[in-house]
């Protein structure tokens, strides 16, 4: 019998709907497997078309050229390595999320998922049906089972292909990044292997899409939920396993093992590799941002220096009568610690000719809130020109907080095409900002050291639009504010059970009225990446206009 068995993992970033790309790129991993001589090749779920697919998989052409596809690697890899990935088939009229294996010129379906998610970002079963529970299938001797990602997650699936033989689980996975979602999947893993007496080994996707962030972070386990193997978070990769058999079972020789940082590295990570992602697959290699002075907008201008290296980021000081020397000079330093472009153009004028243009519509009307507006609605329109014209990625600065209070100017400060902080509440970006003064890897392509100035750190928030104005005049300090939030939209708390944890009442409410008055504003804003299980978009669904609040 057979005493060793070489698995070699792809932890792959596909682009979605690119099939000629993810194409080459399979065959590009495939030709390293031969020469590496290991016995399988596998890839993660939807390997071949990219996560999540939503409705483009209900589009028969697209069908059909997935199914081309997989013809064509089947007759590229016949002489070659086993195969395995992901893809949608099509039988009998049902789309299924499959696992599909590629060897000796042919390709057959293995496995189909059976859990289909409904929950958060996914809505799987939408397009997706669910699968037969699917028994092993063998390769140079050794049964594998091949639970596709929720499957792992119940016992049911595990449980059948283990008792109908299996002597390894190697489990694809599209499992998007979220704050400590790594000690999840992981605790999972290990019941499985505890239960079931096999290696365990959980292959993830990585790459971003739309707002989702797919990390890596594969790992194999061994019987009894040992770690044996656990590869970089974020990072494109393969591995060889190396499997012995050892005393009547298979045993995953000891490998690399990735050490991966705290949450406040790991969701800088996200931010950075979102933007890069978002950019690149939307045909950008370039981004603009307006740049006030404040900490929002200093911490975008990091992510997307750190993204796009300091050539690629151009930042836009768009000064106003009300525009701080404090914020003039801290955005000026900011840029030059960043190397980046910089552009310096003056909303003044402008603002003079649109408030001329409606003196007379307003005529006997104070100013108030629509002139503040004007100023932030100007500069967007100056930073979509910029972006036009140069053809740059707009980024907007908007943070959790501000996003999720609706405490920023739609068609203003809102237009842009992608937001890395949108799910950071203000709280946390002080703290995103002292680390990365503190905190450089390589793969940063901006410089080290301390440049977010303290200065910009330490200043009261003001969206500087009327003379000496702060967000607290507004809106509760940020540590009571971010703490209301926390519970109204991260844990879904009551009114009553606010209160309990000693805030007071008429501001809870207050909160909660501008956060579901605010839903139309988020329904228009720019995507972002999700960090935490209830970001303010797909993992997050409200009726955009609705009169129930709690009474409690």
């Amino acid at each position: 019998m057979k005493q060793h068995f070489y698995l070699m993992i792809a932890q792959f970033n596909p682009s979605l709907g690119d099939l000629e790309s993810n194409f080459r790129k399979i065959m590009e991993f495939h030709s390293r497997a031969v020469t590496k001589k290991v016995d399988l090749l596998a890839f993660p779920e939807m390997s071949l078309t990219g996560y999540q697919v939503q409705d483009l998989i209900l589009k028969p052409a697209f069908i059909l050229e997935v199914n081309e596809i997989i013809r064509r690697l089947a007759s590229a890899c016949s002489s070659g390595v086993p195969t395995l990935i992901g893809a949608p088939v099509c039988e009998n009229g049902k789309i299924y999320n499959a696992y599909v294996l590629i060897n000796n010129g042919s390709h057959s379906i293995v496995s189909r998922k059976h859990h289909l998610p409904n929950t958060n970002v996914f809505d799987e079963k939408r397009v997706f049906e669910s699968g037969p529970i699917s028994g092993p299938f063998e390769i140079s001797g050794v049964k594998i089972g091949s639970p596709i990602c929720e499957d792992l997650w119940f016992e049911d699936v595990a449980e059948t292909m283990v008792e109908s033989g299996a002597d390894l689980l190697l489990s694809p996975n599209g499992s998007p990044y979220s704050r400590k979602k790594i000690d999840s999947r992981t605790q999972v893993a290990v019941k499985r292997s505890l239960e079931t007496g096999v290696p365990i080994i959980y292959l993830n996707m990585i790459g971003g899409q739309d707002d989702l962030v797919y990390d890596g972070a594969s790992f194999v386990l061994n019987p009894g939920g040992k770690l044996a193997v656990s590869l970089p978070q974020f990072d494109e990769c393969e591995e060889v396993i190396r499997f012995a058999f050892v005393d009547n079972g298979w045993i995953a020789e000891p490998g690399i093992k990735s050490v991966y940082g705290n949450t406040l590295a790991q969701d800088y990570r996200a931010m950075v590799e979102s933007v890069k992602e978002y950019t690149r697959k939307s045909g950008f290699s370039k981004v603009v941002l307006g740049l006030s002075g404040g900490i929002d907008s200093a911490l975008v201008a990091v992510i997307a220096t750190d993204a796009m290296g300091p050539q690629n980021v151009l930042c836009v000081r768009l000064p106003s009568q009300f525009s701080s020397e404090g914020s003039l000079s801290d955005a000026a330093l900011l840029i030059e610690n960043l190397n980046c472009l910089e552009k310096t153009i003056s909303i003044e004028p402008a603002n003079q000719v649109v408030n001329e243009s409606l003196a007379c519509a307003f005529d006997g009307y104070s100013q108030d809130l629509t002139e503040e507006n004007i100023q932030s609605r100007l500069r967007g329109v100056i930073l979509m020109a910029l972006s036009n014209k140069f053809s740059m990625m707009l980024l907007t600065t908007g943070n959790k907080s501000e996003v999720a209070v609706g405490y920023s100017t739609i068609y203003g400060d809102m237009a842009g095409g992608y937001n890395p902080i949108k799910d950071l509440y203000k709280t946390r970006v002080v703290e995103t900002c002292l680390w990365r003064n503190d905190f450089y890897e390589n793969w940063m392509q901006g410089p080290k050291g301390e440049i977010i100035p303290q200065s910009i750190i330490d200043k009261p928030p003001s969206a500087e639009l009327r003379l000496h104005q702060r967000d607290d005049e507004s809106l509760p300090p940020y540590d009571v504010l971010d703490g209301i939030l926390v519970g109204l939209i991260d844990n879904d708390l009551a009114v009553k059970e606010l209160v309990a944890q000693g805030y007071e009442k008429k501001m809870i409410k207050q909160i909660e009225d501008l956060i579901y008055r605010s839903e139309y504003k988020r329904f228009q804003a720019a995507p972002g990446p999700n960090l935490t299980d209830r970001a303010l978009w797909s993992g997050r669904r409200y009726p955009l206009v609705q009169r129930w609040r709690d009474k409690s």
